[in-house]
């Protein structure tokens, strides 16, 4: 299946908490092969479901070529002293702020066959991990951000060709 366009800051599925997957049925598995094809881009770390106009928990994630999807996320463990990582978000293209995140983080959730699996690490992939998973309760980066940042970034917006 091809990438899905990725929805754009505005959007309200992006402010939405995404619901449980139930069943695992045709529509999950097609949603996991757009969120797979969608992530290979160059220049992608992550791609929510809800980036993608689906309102479901899941994501995908591409890390140092490691490429692959968690149904259900659910934050189990955050490490480490919080330090600021400069940020972006497909959603709100051309943007980077200094984010504060947890340096090692660990995901909990299942496969496409109902299984449980764990997705784990540090550095970038942490980042990735906390950056999908705050998509899925309906927030964005940007709500993350210090007063001072998020008055910049908000003018930065509004300000773009895209919004």
């Amino acid at each position: 299946m091809p990438e899905r366009p990725i929805r754009l800051l505005g959007d309200p599925v992006l402010k939405t908490r995404s619901e449980p997957i139930g069943e695992i049925d045709a529509r999950v598995r097609g949603l996991v092969d757009d969120l797979v094809d969608s992530v290979k881009l160059p220049g992608r770390a992550g791609v929510a479901a809800s980036q993608i106009g689906v309102n479901l928990r899941a994501f995908s994630y591409n890390i140092d070529g490691d490429i692959g999807y968690i149904l259900n996320p659910v934050i189990v463990e955050l490490s480490g002293e919080p330090e600021l990582v400069d940020e972006g978000c497909l959603s709100v293209p051309g943007l980077w702020y200094p984010t504060k995140r947890y340096p090692f983080a660990r995901v909990t959730g299942t496969d496409l066959d109902g299984e449980p699996i764990e997705v784990a690490g540090s550095g970038l992939m942490a980042q990735a991990l906390q950056h999908e998973t705050d998509h899925l309760d309906g927030l964005l980066y940007l709500d993350r951000l210090d007063k001072e940042n998020r008055r910049a970034a908000m003018k930065e917006v509004r300000e773009s060709d895209w919004f």
